[in-house]
Protein backbone atom coordinates (compact mmCIF):
# COMPACT_ATOMS: atom_id res chain seq x y z
CA UNK A 1 0.00 0.00 0.00
CA UNK A 2 1.25 3.48 -0.79
CA UNK A 3 2.13 5.97 1.91
CA UNK A 4 -1.00 7.98 1.06
CA UNK A 5 -3.14 4.85 1.25
CA UNK A 6 -1.68 4.06 4.66
CA UNK A 7 -2.56 7.57 5.90
CA UNK A 8 -6.13 7.13 4.70
CA UNK A 9 -6.29 3.72 6.43
CA UNK A 10 -5.13 5.32 9.68
CA UNK A 11 -7.80 8.01 9.36
CA UNK A 12 -10.41 5.29 8.77
CA UNK A 13 -9.31 3.57 11.99
CA UNK A 14 -9.49 6.84 13.94
CA UNK A 15 -12.95 7.61 12.57
CA UNK A 16 -14.16 4.11 13.40
CA UNK A 17 -12.89 4.54 16.95
CA UNK A 18 -14.67 7.89 17.27
CA UNK A 19 -17.93 6.34 16.05
CA UNK A 20 -17.65 3.53 18.60
CA UNK A 21 -16.96 6.01 21.39
CA UNK A 22 -19.89 8.18 20.31
CA UNK A 23 -22.25 5.19 20.33
CA UNK A 24 -21.09 4.15 23.81
CA UNK A 25 -21.51 7.68 25.16
CA UNK A 26 -24.92 8.00 23.55
CA UNK A 27 -26.01 4.72 25.15
CA UNK A 28 -25.19 6.16 28.59
CA UNK A 29 -27.18 9.31 27.89
CA UNK A 30 -24.11 11.49 27.50
CA UNK A 31 -24.28 14.33 25.01
CA UNK A 32 -21.95 13.66 22.07
CA UNK A 33 -19.96 16.26 20.14
CA UNK A 34 -19.52 15.00 16.58
CA UNK A 35 -17.27 17.83 15.33
CA UNK A 36 -14.10 15.72 15.48
CA UNK A 37 -15.84 12.88 13.64
CA UNK A 38 -17.04 15.26 10.94
CA UNK A 39 -13.47 16.45 10.43
CA UNK A 40 -12.16 12.88 10.18
CA UNK A 41 -14.80 11.92 7.62
CA UNK A 42 -14.03 15.03 5.57
CA UNK A 43 -10.31 14.16 5.64
CA UNK A 44 -11.06 10.58 4.56
CA UNK A 45 -13.30 11.71 1.69
CA UNK A 46 -10.64 14.11 0.42
CA UNK A 47 -7.97 11.41 0.76
CA UNK A 48 -9.97 8.73 -1.03
CA UNK A 49 -10.27 10.90 -4.12
CA UNK A 50 -6.51 10.69 -4.65
CA UNK A 51 -6.12 6.95 -4.02
CA UNK A 52 -4.91 4.65 -6.75
CA UNK A 53 -7.15 1.77 -7.77
CA UNK A 54 -5.20 -0.84 -5.81
CA UNK A 55 -5.19 1.19 -2.59
CA UNK A 56 -8.87 2.02 -3.04
CA UNK A 57 -9.76 -1.64 -3.48
CA UNK A 58 -7.77 -2.68 -0.42
CA UNK A 59 -9.45 0.01 1.72
CA UNK A 60 -12.96 -0.71 0.46
CA UNK A 61 -13.91 -3.10 3.31
CA UNK A 62 -12.76 -0.53 5.88
CA UNK A 63 -14.73 2.22 4.14
CA UNK A 64 -17.85 0.05 3.96
CA UNK A 65 -17.50 -0.82 7.66
CA UNK A 66 -17.22 2.87 8.55
CA UNK A 67 -20.33 3.68 6.51
CA UNK A 68 -22.23 0.91 8.32
CA UNK A 69 -21.01 2.23 11.69
CA UNK A 70 -22.06 5.77 10.74
CA UNK A 71 -25.51 4.50 9.75
CA UNK A 72 -25.82 2.75 13.13
CA UNK A 73 -24.74 5.91 14.93
CA UNK A 74 -27.31 7.94 12.99
CA UNK A 75 -30.01 5.43 13.96
CA UNK A 76 -28.95 5.56 17.62
CA UNK A 77 -29.10 9.36 17.56
CA UNK A 78 -32.57 9.29 15.98
CA UNK A 79 -33.77 6.73 18.53
CA UNK A 80 -32.36 8.79 21.40
CA UNK A 81 -33.58 12.22 20.36
CA UNK A 82 -36.59 11.47 18.14
CA UNK A 83 -37.97 8.03 19.07
CA UNK A 84 -41.10 8.63 16.97
CA UNK A 85 -39.04 9.01 13.79
CA UNK A 86 -38.58 5.25 13.55
CA UNK A 87 -42.15 4.39 14.54
CA UNK A 88 -44.54 3.26 11.81
CA UNK A 89 -47.05 5.86 10.70
CA UNK A 90 -50.41 5.56 12.42
CA UNK A 91 -53.70 5.41 10.58
CA UNK A 92 -55.04 8.83 9.65
CA UNK A 93 -57.80 10.10 11.94
CA UNK A 94 -61.22 9.05 10.80
CA UNK A 95 -63.63 11.64 9.45
CA UNK A 96 -67.00 10.99 11.10
CA UNK A 97 -68.82 12.90 8.34
CA UNK A 98 -67.29 10.84 5.56
CA UNK A 99 -69.18 7.84 4.24
CA UNK A 100 -67.34 4.70 3.31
Amino acid sequence: MSEHGERVRQELEKASSLVGTARRLLATGTMVDLAALEGKVRTICCGVVDLGREDGQSLRPDMEALITDLDRLAAAIRDRYDPQAGAPASDPPSDPGREI
